[in-house]
């Protein structure tokens, strides 16, 4: 079997197969499951077939059963039973389940059960709760490995645990060829100074991940920056993965409205993206615009943050407020489908350059104007630029993002079509799992 290009077809003699090891699988909701469970779906019509290992009891901080009907038919899910702290944690403080998610309320609003929760997790729990799932895996798949044929192995974190396992399978298996995938980064991450680390325990998070960036044979990223960074921690080989979008997911016609200027945001926001002169500048454009004022609509579909949620209060925009709360996948996409502007956020610090949220290829494929607000010269703001389909703000740039707005009104007011994006289908989820598949064959030792 061999490949050219990642559109190339491929004449396959026989599949090879890889097995995945990742604790995020359906009924999980969120971005974090969609990756692999989009790649399981695409790998056969390269010639690889997935095989998925996940814990059998997990604790997920989202559900979305629709994600169930999108298991590809006939893929071999193995599943062994995973201890938690997290179930404990969650008895005697219920804020502990949005820490497992990288949510936190700020440190001034951390009551005690939390300053306490956050402390444990970062120093008891290293790299995080599942680590408790990394030696019984590491027992059960090295039977499992010597029962049958694996060409490559690939790992998926966060949790950072599921790399442990990979490490541990690697040692003892120096010919067993491996694939980190990083969805997100570990001790770059910006959550990750939130965690109250002692200096050992800072110590112990970096040599860990120093070992599992150095030890498999090749790290994923989604970013080009994250990339960057992990060859220069030492990874033999570091390639760009994005996340993307599912085609068929948006062929939904968008319903024509002429009342409302809907701006929309799909996930969750949490206080540490909280874009604060945003909600100062549709305050403005509310107060001098009293058709933009009868217009304007602010949706949420997804978790949005109570400090958020206090900010746009304290700007008077409660009553443009609609939160549709966590809502199922196709939900969601049907709300971005039907907005005139879509909002992206990200950490306003420099160590979030590299973080490419996922859900800015889906609002790629849902084709209305992005405003993104973040830290400037990112990876996000490359994209934006190279597909026409928004504009980037830093967080303090309350002027620019009133611009904006207003440009994306007038031509919503007008019925002006929108400039067509250019570009975009290369961050199809089938685009992408074809240059996965390539990245593969070449690590596997078969391209």
């Amino acid at each position: 079997m061999s490949f050219t290009d990642s559109t190339a077809k491929v004449q396959i003699v026989d599949f090879k197969k890889v097995l995945i090891v990742t604790y995020y699988w359906p009924p999980a909701g969120g971005p974090g499951v969609q990756r692999w469970l989009k790649f399981a779906e695409y790998l056969p019509e390269y010639g690889i077939e997935p095989i998925v290992y996940t814990p059998k009891n997990p604790s997920y901080p989202m559900i979305d059963n629709s994600l169930l009907e999108q298991s590809p038919k006939g893929l071999e899910v193995i599943k062994t039973p995973i201890w938690e702290p997290y179930r404990l944690a969650e008895f005697f403080n219920p804020k502990s389940k949005d820490y497992k998610a990288g949510r936190f309320e700020k440190k001034e609003n951390q009551s005690l059960p939390t300053r306490l929760s956050v402390y444990i997790r970062g120093n008891f729990f290293i790299p995080d709760a599942r680590k408790f799932w990394v030696k019984p895996s590491v027992k059960f798949l090295g039977n499992y490995l010597k029962e049958n044929q694996i060409d490559v192995l690939i790992t998926t974190g966060p949790p950072h645990s599921m790399h442990l396992i990979g490490l541990e399978l690697k040692r003892k298996y120096s010919d067993l060829k491996w694939i980190a995938d990083f969805r997100d980064p570990w001790t770059q991450i910006s959550y990750h100074s939130e965690l109250k680390l002692t200096k050992n325990s800072e110590k112990k998070h970096k040599e860990l991940e120093e070992a599992v960036i150095k030890t498999a044979d090749c790290v994923l990223a989604t970013s080009f920056i994250d990339a960057e960074n992990y060859r220069k921690i030492g990874a033999p080989e570091a390639e760009v993965i994005t996340n993307g979008f599912e085609s068929d997911d948006f062929e939904i016609k968008k319903k024509i409205q002429n009342q409302k200027f809907r701006i929309s945001y799909s996930g969750n926001l949490e206080s540490a993206r909280n874009p604060v002169e945003l909600w100062k500048a549709l305050k403005e454009l509310t107060d001098q615009n009293t058709e933009f004022k009868n217009q304007l609509e602010i949706n949420f579909y997804g978790i949005l943050s109570a400090e958020a949620e206090e900010t746009i209060i304290e700007n008077e925009l409660s009553k443009y407020l609609k939160k549709h709360g966590y809502v199922n996948h196709r939900e969601a996409v049907e709300g971005i489908v039907n907005s005139e502007l879509q909002l992206l956020t990200n950490f306003p610090d420099s160590k979030s350059k590299g973080i490419i949220p996922g859900k800015l290829f889906e609002y790629l494929a849902a084709r209305n104007p992005i405003i993104s607000i973040g830290p400037s010269d990112g990876d996000v703001s490359k994209i934006l630029n190279r597909t026409d389909a928004g504009k980037h703000f830093a967080h303090s740039d309350r002027e620019g993002m009133k611009t904006y707005i207003l440009e994306v009104y007038s031509d919503f007011k007008s019925g002006r079509p929108k400039p067509e994006s250019n570009s975009i289908q290369q961050f199809s989820r089938k685009e992408i799992t074809g240059k996965l598949a390539l990245t593969v064959a070449r690590i596997g030792g078969w391209d």
